[in-house]
């Protein structure tokens, strides 16, 4: 039998909740590279939508993030908006357009996913879970199921997430 069987275990998953028009999330940024830096393909950063209704352009940002992820630029793409939450204040919509020009995706796609709203489901069901599990700002992570919440302090957060990702892949090793 060899090393690289099917039935290898997958890679721990972290769900991060997150909302493009969210400042406590731009401030995550740094945690979710170092976890990546660490951890690389070992943990699986799972982006998940929790638009709050107090930025009326979070809701379209995330079908954005979604088209971006379709077209192979999903974290890109989220940072790329985070680090400009004034610019997308600002501007909303064309902002999130030129955004994807400016990374090279197809923004012609990205306009139409806005107006014919191919992605509002997913963004949808994302929400629903999260208030399902508790989740009330963002960022929010969860980790083999404790949920973390970013939005009032991120303090001691990461050390925390890598805490449980070093157990989980010890386990199974």
């Amino acid at each position: 039998m060899s090393d690289s069987s099917p039935d290898r275990p997958a890679a721990p998953v972290l769900d991060v909740w997150c909302e493009l028009q969210c400042p406590d999330c731009r401030s995550a940024l740094d945690d979710l590279r170092a976890l990546r830096a660490r951890y690389g393909d070992r943990l699986e950063l799972r982006l998940r939508h929790f638009p709050l209704e107090k930025h009326k352009h979070a809701f379209a940002a995330a079908q954005a993030a979604e088209e971006a992820l379709e077209q192979g630029k999903g974290w890109e793409y989220v940072e790329a908006v985070l680090g400009r939450v004034e610019e997308l204040d600002r501007e909303g919509e064309p902002f999130l357009v030129e955004a994807a020009r400016e990374l090279g995706l197809d923004a012609e796609e990205f306009d139409t996913a806005l107006i014919d709203g191919r992605h509002i489901l997913i963004v949808d069901a994302d929400q629903a879970e999260g208030k399902a599990i508790g989740v009330t700002g963002t960022p929010t992570y969860v980790i083999d199921g404790e949920r973390l919440d970013g939005g009032k302090s991120q303090q001691g957060l990461r050390a925390r997430i890598e805490e449980i990702a070093d157990r989980l892949l010890a386990e199974g090793a």
